[in-house]
């Protein structure tokens, strides 16, 4: 009876040794499908950096379009402030030297008594309006302007 004894033992080795490479090549199988799924999800996750590195590659070349756009039209926006600014100072001067003008005008009529309501409706010919206040007279009063961008500089106004 010893000898079935021993022969059961030894199938009972043999059978766990069965059973402990089963397990193994589980295991195995397993780790492998393990690293199959995480290889898949960090090429996934590679393909979707991708794809946004491509998609903000776009948005950025859009933007840099339009910042590129909205820079030209500063510098012509500032080109015609420039012009006006210009226009703006040359009427300036005009306007003080026809308020010069008036006010030496008034103060002739005061002095010779020529006056006589609305200035170049009173008082007959010959007065002061009628020789030098003439608007037909005054060769600067209908001058064009003459600002442009080729001829103003961009930044001799800047500090206004």
């Amino acid at each position: 009876m010893g000898s079935p004894a021993s022969g059961n033992c030894s199938s009972g080795l043999q059978n766990y040794g069965s059973e402990s490479d089963e397990r193994k090549r589980k295991r195995k199988e397993s780790n492998r499908e393990s690293a199959r799924r995480s290889r898949m999800r960090k090429q996934k996750h590679l393909d979707d950096l991708t794809a946004q590195v491509a998609y903000l590659r776009e948005e950025n070349s859009h933007i840099v379009a339009g910042i590129a756009v909205t820079t030209q039209q500063y510098v012509t926006i500032e080109a015609e402030n420039s012009i006006l600014r210009a226009q703006f100072l040359e009427l300036n001067q005009r306007l003080d030297s026809l308020n010069e003008i008036v006010e030496i005008a008034g103060g002739f009529w005061m002095e010779t008594g020529q006056g006589g309501g609305v200035i170049g409706y009173g008082g007959g010919g010959g007065g002061f309006y009628d020789g030098v206040m003439n608007p037909l007279n005054l060769g600067f009063y209908n001058q064009t302007l003459m600002g442009s961008a080729s001829t103003v500089p961009a930044d001799v106004f800047n500090c206004c």
